[in-house]
């Protein structure tokens, strides 16, 4: 449905949650579920320190990629009112929000939990967003763990 609102953003900015919450909310809104990831200043998995990230992305094929699991999440759960997909990119540092999926929808009872869960899940998988760790033992590119294949 185009007028329900989808709002998808690669930004330099800081992510604005008030003004996310308030661009998916409609009359009909009683429920919003945000997921924000985070930088780690420590990954316990990997026993590493971060001083910062640096994120990287081909706007173009990303934003492409964002609206596509938006019209998914749209598919999958039609209870939905209102999706904002945002990322950062540039150089961020320990508890800064990177990433945001928010959700809307009448009720919590919708679908909506799952419907933001799948937006983060999905955007892991087939977004192009590149990812450089910088810390006390040098910088790596971390690689994500999709890679595309022809016709993506």
């Amino acid at each position: 449905m185009p007028d329900l609102p989808t709002l998808i953003s690669l930004t330099e900015d800081e992510i604005d949650f008030n003004q996310v919450v308030g661009s998916i909310t409609l009359p009909t809104t009683g429920a919003v579920v945000v997921f924000t990831g985070t930088v780690r200043a420590e990954t316990t998995r990997t026993n590493r320190q971060t001083f910062h990230l640096e994120y990287e992305a081909y706007q173009a094929m990303a934003l492409t990629k964002m609206r596509q699991i938006a019209e998914e999440i749209r598919e999958k759960w039609p209870a939905v009112i209102g999706i904002s997909i945002t990322h950062r990119t540039g150089r961020l540092y320990p508890g800064t929000p990177t990433v945001s999926i928010a959700c809307s929808a009448a009720h919590r009872d919708t679908g909506v939990f799952e419907a933001a869960r799948y937006g983060i899940d999905r955007l892991k998988q087939i977004v192009t967003i590149w990812k450089k760790e910088v810390g006390p033992d040098g910088e790596e590119w971390i690689e994500g763990e999709y890679h595309p294949q022809p016709g993506e």
